[in-house]
C-alpha cells in the first residue's frame, strides 16, 4: 500500500517528533522482570521466539525490546507507517502487512527474519481489534516455523490510558514497568484446528500474564 504523499510527510513529523518525546519517558522507566526462565526456555537450542503481546503495550514493548534484533509486523495503514518511522528508530525491524492487507508477504517476511536468528514480533489482537482476543497470525507463523510462541505482558505501576481502541497504557514518568513472560507455546502443525487449539492457549496465557503483572505493580508501588 502506497500512503498519499500528504499522509507519508505527515507520519513522518510523527516520527520525528515523537521518538525524543519516547526516549525521554523510557529513560525516566525502570524494569522488574518476571519469568525470565520462560524467556530462556524459548531461547534454547538457538531458536528465536516469537513474542506475542496486546496491541495497548506496544510502546513498553518497543522500549524494552530495543535493539535486540526484533522484527515486528506492522500495518500497511497510516497509523503502521508512522510507528514503523518509530521502532526503526528504536533498532527494530518491520514487516508491513496485517490481516486485512499484505498479511501473508508480512508472514514470509518474519519466517525469514527467524531463519535468520532474529527475534519477531506481533501485537496479536491488531491493528484494530478486538482488544485482548489473540489473532492467529502469530501462532500459524509457530506452526509453520517450528519456533515458540513467547506471551509477554507489560504494565506499569503509574500510567495514563488513551481513549483508543486498544486502551494503550502510556507509563509516566519515573514508573517502575512490569514485564512477566509466559511458558512458551509451542505449535506442532498448521493444520487449522491446531492453530484454533493454541491461539486460545496463547488468549488465556496473555490474560493470567496481565493479571499476574497488574499483582505485581501493586505490590512493588506498595513496598516502601
Amino acid at each position: 500500500m502506497t500512503l498519499p504523499p500528504g499522509k507519508r510527510r505527515k507520519a513522518a513529523l510523527i516520527g520525528v517528533v515523537g521518538w525524543p518525546v519516547i526516549e525521554g519517558l523510557g529513560a525516566t522507566y525502570r524494569w522488574h522482570t518476571v519469568g525470565g526462565e520462560h524467556r530462556d526456555r524459548a531461547r534454547a537450542g538457538g531458536r528465536a521466539p516469537i513474542l506475542a503481546f496486546w496491541h495497548g503495550r506496544s510502546l513498553a514493548a518497543i522500549l524494552y525490546f530495543r535493539d535486540s534484533g526484533v522484527t515486528a509486523m506492522t500495518s500497511q495503514n497510516f497509523d503502521g507507517e508512522w510507528i514503523t518511522r518509530i521502532m526503526v528508530r528504536f533498532g527494530h525491524q518491520t514487516a508491513r502487512g496485517s490481516t486485512s492487507r499484505g498479511g501473508s508477504r508480512a508472514l514470509v517476511e518474519l519466517r525469514r527474519a527467524l531463519e535468520a536468528g532474529r527475534t519477531a514480533a506481533f501485537t496479536v489482537d491488531g491493528p484494530r481489534g478486538p482488544a485482548k482476543i489473540a489473532q492467529a497470525g502469530a501462532v500459524w507463523l509457530a506452526g509453520a516455523s517450528g519456533h515458540p510462541v513467547l506471551p509477554v505482558h507489560f504494565e506499569a505501576t503509574r500510567a495514563w490510558t488513551l481513549g483508543s481502541w486498544d486502551r494503550h497504557q502510556v507509563p509516566k514518568p519515573g514508573s517502575l514497568i512490569v514485564v512477566a513472560f509466559g511458558e512458551p507455546v509451542f505449535v506442532p502443525s498448521t493444520e487449522p484446528a491446531v492453530v484454533e487449539a493454541r491461539r486460545l492457549d496463547l488468549d488465556h496465557a496473555l490474560a493470567r500474564l496481565e493479571l499476574q503483572a497488574r499483582e505485581t505493580a501493586v505490590r512493588l508501588a506498595g513496598d516502601p
